[in-house]
């Protein structure tokens, strides 16, 4: 019983995790005779006060590029809402149990465009189309009402056409390989698609996750190339220390694949590699890392607390001309949240967090935000 208990504190964060990040909802049943068909989603509503410096993004997220490095002067006092961030998805079983799904929200768009967020079929334990990248995890993640969530949280945190293959905790994709950052110094050419591989189960109290991934990093403008094997590796993990409290967190690391360690750039990936004077290129590392805990207070309510860090080593880049010394190499930030659902399909929260971010030559920055958020799930 004990056991189950614990299974079921850790099921209970691991949901109230995705609220920041991910925000899965419940779904309406619609009559579609033989076919399973729902439609799900949410309304959103997120405020936030920035308290020294404008740093929103859509969904009023804390963007660490908008954090002013260094003794300037800036204005104070920025207060935003937005609803970008609601969402309306549609989930059809045929049946011969063919799943296929498509979802939307609006986030990151003044013009409030919807935003394709997944669009994938599933049949016997395959699933092709764009979804959530394989190699990533929720298991360490701590409830975060900002919406893009702190650095170093397991993996890529982000979506991706794959071709995967589930068998129970086991899973394998081939992936469209998420490279923002680039090479510095040359056109970036995706000359591969990424294989990753997932480990992710729970036993009594303990959840956990384990994953690597690989890909070819290269450069080609025509009349000079160069190429080299990316990869990268995380653990996740969460424990319910009670039925009511848990701690959970992730360690990861990637060398020529830094998009992989979450927001390891000015806001999100950092640079993969760089040409050095000889027309080579050399790789870039970047680790990151997430804590958190979790404490229930019954009745829909809980108090969450989080940390997490992501820095790239670019002192090499710097050092051979081409990466300027003004480039971020670390963002940090760190908050605390209430949280509370006063009736079924319906989820509040209010937050203080401080986000921090370095130059690799030393400048830093630093700013703190008030959010609150509201989200009517249907």
């Amino acid at each position: 019983m004990q056991s189950n208990k614990l299974r079921l504190a850790i099921r209970a964060t691991a949901a109230a995790a995705v609220f920041g990040v991910a925000g899965q909802a419940g779904a309406v049943e619609l009559n579609t005779g033989d076919y399973k068909t729902n439609l799900y989603g949410f309304a959103r509503i997120v405020a936030a006060y920035d308290i020294d410096e404008e740093i929103s993004n859509g969904g009023r997220a804390g963007n660490f590029s908008k954090i002013t490095k260094g003794d300037a002067d800036t204005a104070d006092g920025h207060f935003g809402m937005d609803a970008n961030t609601s969402r309306v998805g549609l989930s059809v079983v045929n049946p011969q149990g063919v799943k296929a799904v498509i979802e939307f929200d609006f986030d990151n768009s003044a013009s409030l465009d919807p935003r394709l967020r997944h669009a994938y079929g599933e049949y016997n334990n395959v699933r092709i189309g764009r979804y959530w990248s394989n190699y990533n995890s929720w298991v360490g993640n701590t409830a975060n009402v900002d919406f893009d969530g702190v650095p170093g949280t397991a993996g890529a945190q982000d979506r991706t056409e794959q071709i995967t293959y589930m068998n129970g905790p086991l899973s394998f994709s081939l992936e469209n390989p998420i490279d923002y950052g680039g090479v510095v110094g040359a056109p970036a050419k995706a000359g591969t698609p990424a294989l990753t591989a997932k480990f992710e189960d729970s036993q009594g109290g303990f959840s956990y996750a384990a994953a690597v991934m690989a890909k070819q990093t290269s450069y080609d403008t025509g009349t000079a190339d160069d190429s080299a094997i990316g990869y990268a590796a995380f653990l996740a993990g969460k424990i319910a220390i009670t039925d009511m409290i848990s701690i959970q967190g992730a360690i990861n690391f990637a060398d020529g694949a830094n998009a992989y360690v979450y927001r390891a750039g000015s806001n999100f990936a950092g640079a993969d590699a760089y040409v050095d004077g000889n027309g080579d290129l050399e790789t870039i590392e970047a680790v990151g890392g997430a804590l958190g805990a979790s404490f229930g207070l019954g009745n829909g309510r809980s108090v969450n607390v989080g940390y997490g860090t992501s820095m790239s080593d670019l002192d090499d880049a710097v050092q051979s001309g081409a990466v300027a010394a003004t480039t971020t190499e670390q963002n940090t930030s760190m908050y605390i949240n209430y949280m509370w659902s006063p009736v079924d399909s319906v989820s509040m929260g209010v937050q203080f967090e401080n986000l921090e971010t370095e130059s690799q030559g030393g400048a830093d920055g630093d700013a703190n935000r008030l959010m609150y958020i509201a989200q009517y799930n249907f």
